[in-house]
């Protein structure tokens, strides 16, 4: 991994504020509990754009997700390094098949799926977490067809906080891909469960 890559890390824990005035708000720490970004996603947005910044007073951007069509049902979202304007890859939903295990594909920097994200549980307890949304969700990483992370939610009725491992990765895996895509998972799989 590359000194400008190594702040992201492979482990982290990944929170998002229960009450949040005009828009949520996300932070992400390393394991001993140092804030390593800061991201607050704005409210009525007709097309969503969330810029995940290094620090609070959000003068440092790292990353900006930039969806490309106004509905995130089964959207598609372009995932930018802020620094140097370079498209590092995406992300997209799949919208059918996620009304009963959320799915999204990982996009390369062409715009060609390279790996997903899919959420790990039995059929059993994915129709149960479809009534009881508190149920902790689970999700596999993969890229380039091999297992690279997990993205593990803790369960706490006041809040949404994941645990997030890409260390199996072993350096193939994009750290910046890694967080944008919990910062996805936060946004909209967990904004459709407090929706629910």
């Amino acid at each position: 991994m590359t000194t400008a890559l190594a702040e992201y890390g492979s482990q982290y824990v990944a929170k998002k504020a229960l009450f949040s005035f005009m828009g949520n708000t996300f932070r992400i720490f390393d394991p001993a509990g140092t804030l390593q970004f800061y991201i607050k996603q704005k409210a009525f947005k007709l097309k969503e754009e969330i810029n995940i910044f290094r620090d609070e007073a959000q003068t440092d951007t790292r990353l900006t997700i930039k969806a490309r069509t106004i509905s995130d049902r089964s959207g598609a979202y372009d995932i930018v390094d802020a620094s140097s304007g370079e498209t590092i890859g995406g992300a997209k939903r799949h919208g059918l098949k996620s009304m009963f295990r959320d799915e999204w594909s990982i996009l390369d920097s062409g715009g060609g799926e390279a790996g997903k994200v899919v959420e790990n549980a039995s059929v059993p307890m994915l129709l149960l977490r479809r009534f009881i949304p508190i149920i902790p969700q689970k999700y596999s990483v993969t890229w380039g067809g091999s297992d690279v992370g997990s993205i593990n939610q803790r369960f706490n009725l006041f809040g949404l906080t994941y645990d997030v491992d890409f260390s199996a990765g072993g350096g193939a895996f994009d750290p910046r891909l890694g967080v944008a895509l919990t910062v996805l998972l936060l946004a909209i799989e967990g904004g459709r469960d407090s929706a629910r």
